[in-house]
């Protein structure tokens, strides 16, 4: 990709709406024509999703979607990052423009090293090449669209990586952000059945919060800190260690190795490469679902290989997840691997919003003929990343909003899928989340158990129990001047016992888990409210 002269104040508005005005097109002509599902098995294009087009692009349509690739080009960092989310999600943008800005996750031309001595001068001090012999000298190991990465010696005699963030970078993200609203709030009037299924403007939020410690190296070396701690559990992963961090400046220590799909790391052996791929898909998984915190870019190029393990590096963007989206995608995940399309519609539904116009039976339907080819598929013939899209692209046809945070979500679990599928491609994406989720599953009791957990619930029992009083007297009220009425009955596919296939027989197994923690935490609140009666005495 090459850089673009910036591009004035005036130009660059007129840019972002000629830019919106084609991504309208594309989204109004994904609206017109119902596309086929998309094919599970791994594509040949290039990128590290592995996006492809699941219909032929025609003249027009690919050369739209090379003039959109071309203005987020020039339109900078901003728009590079949310093109790189439009690239995973087909059920956005059409599959020849998700083909196209697949590209954008390739390195930007490196800019002269002068043009970053501003920065080190006044975050560093203006004898910052002290600390950093040679730095001036050396030819930048990366080039991202928000910054430029070089190799330097230390002071002790030791090598670090010095991160540098291309000046004005942050003013440039916060102006882009402020032009994209803009465009939401018309796109979301103009196209009005789309931004009720996405919301616009929350996604391009949750895309902005994510990239926030790409403008101020602190808040990513924090990132660090606490990815390196939640590493220490794995023998194989790593996290480079920080030993400076300014705003626009970081400086942490090598990372060794090759990048995860270069030919070298094909040369480790097999069980190694298994049991690497094994330990970046667990690692993954508990910071979805157990710490809510996770690398919202883990590509090929930012996870190294050696003979020790493997290192993943690049923590600029990071997604959170709240306690209900990471317990609802857990159980996503659980009804995936155990081969249960109802249960995965459920959950899916439960963690996003219905529309009015929502067609739910038809939605149960789709995931009826997606999760069986998902379930039992490695890696080797599995594309779980567009089988994600695809999901998405369902539930945004039959009128199901996702949460804003799914778009970030799919590009991580893509973005993995894609990196461990070039080292390990024999591995079972569900069968590893199956030997991790034991371990997910005692870390959520032992979280439930916690004092602080305990003494929450409490506090909602005791706010019900005040409630149910005025509550319980409207209902006789409603029950003597004959304004109630109860109705008994089963519905299909909902009693309890027979064929064992309604909703409550289906989740018979959560809702004893769930008994049991509910009388835990009964016994930690009654514990908690004598020790708080102690003290009051």
């Amino acid at each position: 990709m090459t850089t673009s002269p910036v591009p004035t104040v005036r130009h660059r508005r007129l840019l972002v709406a000629r830019l919106v005005a084609l991504l309208a097109a594309d989204a109004v002509r994904g609206e017109q024509a119902e596309q086929p599902p998309a094919p599970l098995a791994p594509p040949n294009a290039s990128g590290p999703t592995g996006c492809t087009g699941r219909t032929t692009a025609t003249g027009r349509e690919h050369q739209r979607a090379v003039r959109i690739k071309s203005l987020m080009e020039q339109l900078g960092p901003f728009y590079v990052k949310v093109g790189q989310i439009l690239a995973t999600r087909t059920d956005i943008v059409s599959a020849p423009l998700a083909a196209e800005l697949a590209g954008l996750h390739r390195s930007v031309t490196a800019a002269p090293f002068e043009t970053f001595t501003p920065v080190l001068d006044a975050d560093l001090g203006p004898h910052w090449h002290r600390d950093l012999h040679g730095l001036h000298r050396a030819a930048p190991v990366g080039s991202a669209s928000l910054a430029q990465v070089y190799r330097a010696g230390t002071a002790d005699g030791g090598t670090a990586i010095v991160k540098i963030q291309r000046p004005d970078a942050a003013a440039l993200v916060n102006a882009d952000l402020a032009d994209l609203r803009r465009a939401a709030r018309l796109a979301g009037r103009c196209l009005p059945r789309l931004d009720a299924v996405l919301d616009i403007e929350a996604t391009l939020d949750a895309v902005f919060d994510a990239m926030r410690p790409e403008l101020d190296f602190r808040l990513e070396a924090d990132n660090m800190d606490q990815a390196r701690h939640a590493a220490a559990g794995f023998d194989l992963i790593d996290v480079p260690t920080v030993t400076r961090a300014t705003r626009r400046v970081l400086i942490q220590s090598t990372a060794p190795g090759v990048v995860i799909g270069s030919p070298r790391a094909a040369l480790l052996p097999a069980r190694l490469r298994a049991r690497i791929g094994t330990q970046l898909l667990t690692f993954m998984y508990r910071g979805y679902f157990r710490d809510r915190t996770f690398h919202a870019d883990p590509h090929p190029g930012n996870i190294l290989v050696h003979d020790t393990g493997a290192t993943v590096i690049d923590w600029g963007m990071v997604g959170r997840l709240d306690r209900g989206l990471s317990s609802h995608g857990l159980f996503i995940l659980t009804s995936l691997a155990q081969n249960d399309a109802a249960g995965l519609a459920d959950a899916w539904i439960a963690a996003g919003r219905r529309t009015p116009w929502a067609d739910v039976q038809a939605f149960h339907d789709d995931m009826a003929r997606l999760v069986p080819r998902i379930s039992a598929a490695c890696l080797q013939h599995l594309d779980f990343g567009t089988a994600l899209t695809t999901l998405l692209r369902h539930s945004a046809r039959r009128g199901i909003r996702a949460n804003p945070m799914i778009g970030l979500l799919g590009k991580s679990f893509a973005n993995i899928e894609g990196s461990v599928r070039a080292i390990a491609p024999e591995l079972s994406i569900t069968e590893v989340f199956r030997e991790a989720l034991a371990d997910t599953v005692a870390d959520l009791a032992g979280e439930l158990a916690a004092p602080e957990q305990a003494l929450r619930t409490a506090l909602e029992l005791m706010a019900v129990w005040t409630s149910a009083p005025g509550q319980l007297r409207t209902l006789l009220n409603d029950v003597s001047g004959h304004d109630a009425t109860v109705r008994v009955g089963l519905l299909p596919g909902h009693g309890i016992g027979g064929e064992g296939a309604g909703t409550l027989a289906r989740f018979r197994p959560q809702l004893l888990a769930a008994a049991a923690g509910v009388w835990l935490l009964r016994r930690e609140s009654r514990h908690l409210m004598e020790r708080w009666h102690e003290i009051r005495r």
